[in-house]
């Protein structure tokens, strides 16, 4: 389960990927393939996929135990194998590594 907090330490990463409007649903159906393949990989916290409605962008909130395992799990022949397919879907993929620095909830 997605757990966000200050000073954990949890790996966040979030990739904003940009695609025709026309591709974004392929796009996105090969990304939660890709986050099913991921799900079962060594440090897997959480993933979270999100589109946004204009049909451009896709977002994938991910977070790992450690960036040694995520990192890892990116270099898996598995997880690669349908990566030039996804390429031909996208316009830019623009991944970072973040730090939570503040967290406002309900509770």
């Amino acid at each position: 389960m997605t757990h966000i907090q200050i000073g954990g330490r949890i790996v966040t990463q979030i990739t904003v990927i940009e695609a025709e409007p026309d591709k974004q649903n392929e796009a996105l159906a090969l990304m939660a393939d890709r986050a099913r393949f991921m799900a079962r990989q060594p440090g897997f916290v959480s993933i979270s996929l999100h589109r946004s409605v204009d049909g451009r962008r896709i977002v994938n909130y991910v977070q790992w135990q450690s960036r040694e395992l995520l990192q890892s799990a990116h270099q898996s022949p598995d997880f690669r194998k349908e990566w030039g397919k996804f390429d031909d879907l996208t316009d830019q993929i623009d991944p970072h590594l973040y730090e939570v620095v503040q967290v406002l909830d309900a509770g």
